[in-house]
């Protein structure tokens, strides 16, 4: 049986319809783009009146001293509080291998890649719900302005709450200890001389230079030595005797792990403890 053959009428009023479809088509706006709707972002309600903040802490820089960190700011929670209380803590850690090589751009002039890591760890806590940030390093908390322009959160300074602990001991010339960038840049020494009236003396370069190595390549690392130790104390000693420092500020937060008040003559001032438990201070609206 032979299939019938498409009628002639058809196939002509078929293509007058293709072509006047495609003539409308050229004629038609095109249709805007859609705009996909923003995520939410999730409703976090300010703490009550008398409740305690929730304390956001930039990590990791080193391990071992956030977990320092962590431990006296739920001490002195539950020391102040009673009872089972604890802190209210949301802590990033930054992975610490990657950011030391950041930290090492930085110190070449590059300070891009780590203010992006320093902003990225701030934002996430405040997504969070972080009322404040501490950031647990004395380095880094030269980054606490950008963070606060940048996303918009408070930042406690640790110079800051150390500079009112050293003020209120009465002590008006004391050394600094830290990283090269502490000991060597102004942001810390400046806020203590002209916020605080204290005076601040560092080790000489070689020295400066040793106290560098140890904290990159021993304390970050949680690797404790005795002769690191006795060559820390030789320093304070020397800085005591011979530049008239009254105290010693341990401004790195790695450097309470090796140095402590029973290993030198003169006050030293833990920074490490100073900002956590002003942390802890603030969040309880205390300060």
């Amino acid at each position: 049986m032979k299939r019938s053959a498409v009628p002639a009428y058809l196939i002509v009023i078929l293509f007058a319809t293709l072509l006047l479809c495609g003539c409308m088509a050229q004629n038609c706006p095109t249709p805007a783009p859609v705009t996909p709707a923003p995520v939410p972002t999730p409703p976090f309600l300010p703490p009550a009146p008398g409740e305690m903040k929730t304390i956001g802490l930039i990590g990791g820089v080193g391990w071992s001293s956030s977990l320092e960190y962590y431990r006296i700011m739920n001490e002195k929670t539950q020391n102040d509080l009673g009872g089972d209380n604890s802190a209210k803590i949301l802590m990033y850690s930054i992975e610490f291998g990657e950011f030391s090589k950041q930290e090492r751009l930085a110190d070449a002039g590059n300070w891009d890649p780590l203010n992006a890591t320093m902003l990225d760890a701030a934002r996430r806590l405040k997504a969070g719900g972080a009322d404040f940030i501490v950031i647990a390093s004395n380095t880094l908390n030269s980054r606490a302005d950008d963070i606060e322009a940048k996303v918009g959160i408070p930042v406690l300074r640790i110079y800051d709450v150390v500079g009112a602990k050293v003020n209120r001991s009465g002590l008006k010339k004391v050394a600094l200890l830290g990283t090269k960038y502490t000991m060597e840049q102004p942001f810390y020494r400046d806020v203590l001389k002209n916020e605080y009236g204290i005076e601040v003396v560092t080790a000489n370069a070689t020295e400066r230079d040793y106290i560098n190595t140890v904290i990159f390549d021993q304390l970050v690392r949680n690797d404790i030595r005795n002769e690191s130790r006795a060559e820390y104390v030789r320093i304070i000693n020397r800085l005591a005797d011979e530049e008239g420092a009254q105290g010693v500020i341990l401004g790195c937060t790695e450097i309470p792990l090796l140095i402590h008040q029973s290993d030198v003559e003169i006050p030293v001032f833990d920074t490490t403890r100073i900002h956590a438990e002003a942390a802890v201070d603030y969040a309880l609206n205390r300060t």
